[in-house]
């Protein structure tokens, strides 16, 4: 017979932990993290070889062309992971009502990442006090299926039992904020985490080794509850970002064949 323990078992799977940066064509890179006379056309590719995932901070500006989109998509490997930033439009002019329309020309030209989109991001503008019934409505519209959801709030007000349960009947995830504008708030609502590190006052925009310390704890822990992890570093000035998001990556110890051996990315 076979051991009567095992029907009562629960084998949990470990989650995934992802790091990279909010963007990755910042002329002022070059000789940061890119090579001085790299094309512009080549960045993607060079960062895809250090990083196995990337969040898109311009399509919150504009909605690229399909064959923008096509380019980001056949730069990258497979296995490689984006995350887009929602379209303002939507966000901040629309104010997430009304959106239909938007919605769906802005999914539909994501859509074109394929297999290699996994987050859309929906940073909320900071004038946009809590609305737990316009949230919900508005996560209502988004399309089930396996392209997972964030939502980043810039009102303090949101932050309350009420909002994060409309996110979690949604499945959406409350993005965890690393900062000097919102207050630090862990609280989970989906089965992945979202992060962002947009950079604090008293470190120049720069993260060093015991600011990410406890960060890293928690990453650990929600992989180890079974949680895929997203986390990304918008402080780009002075080339933060790369070099911190790799400084996360070796302090997790992950994705290590990805990462920058050499360079003052280490």
């Amino acid at each position: 017979m076979g051991d009567a323990s095992v029907g009562w078992r629960t084998i949990m799977a470990v989650g995934r932990i992802r790091v990279g940066t909010s963007g990755w064509s910042y002329d002022h890179w070059a000789g940061v993290f890119y090579p001085d006379r790299l094309p512009s056309a080549s960045r993607l590719a060079f960062y895809a070889a250090r990083f196995d995932t990337v969040e898109i901070d311009a399509t919150f500006y504009r909605l690229p062309s399909e064959q923008a989109v096509a380019s980001w998509r056949d730069a990258v490997p497979d296995g490689f992971a984006f995350a887009v930033k929602g379209s303002r439009l939507i966000t901040h002019f629309l104010r997430l009502d009304e959106v239909d329309d938007a919605l769906a020309a802005f999914l539909s030209r994501m859509s074109v990442l394929g297999e290699k989109l996994e987050v859309v991001l929906w940073q909320l503008p900071p004038n946009l006090p809590a609305d737990a019934a316009l949230l919900a409505r508005f996560l209502k519209r988004l399309p089930a299926g396996r392209v997972r959801h964030a939502v980043e709030f810039r009102h303090e007000s949101w932050l309350t039992a009420e909002t994060f349960a409309v996110l979690r009947e949604s499945g959406a995830a409350h993005v965890h904020v690393s900062g000097d504008v919102m207050p630090e708030n862990l609280t989970p609502t989906a089965d992945f985490v979202y992060a962002r590190f947009h950079g604090t006052a008293s470190g120049h925009g720069a993260y060093d080794a015991p600011a990410l310390e406890p960060w890293a704890g928690f990453l650990r822990g929600q992989a180890d509850s079974g949680h895929d992890c997203y986390a990304y570093f918008n402080n780009d000035a002075g080339g933060h970002a790369p070099i911190d998001a790799a400084r996360l990556v070796e302090m997790l110890g992950i994705g290590v064949e990805r990462s920058v051996e050499t360079g003052r990315l280490r």
